[in-house]
């Protein structure tokens, strides 16, 4: 019988051990600061006789 006991009772103490988790949202909303800026730049090479033609005929773009 005492060996029953000491059983019982570190079994109860044992499962009184068992980590606990806790999953809980954050008091504040998050915040992601996106401060980005683009920049580009195109450079385009012609031959010289698209460039004369895009001066004589200025409606085609």
């Amino acid at each position: 019988m005492p060996m029953t006991r000491i059983m019982l009772l570190s079994a109860a103490l044992l499962a009184g051990c068992t980590p606990r988790i806790e999953v809980a949202a954050p008091e504040a909303p998050i915040t992601i600061n996106m401060n980005v800026k683009i920049e580009h730049e195109i450079h385009i090479k012609v031959d010289k006789d698209v460039e004369s033609l895009l001066k004589s005929r200025s409606d085609l773009f």
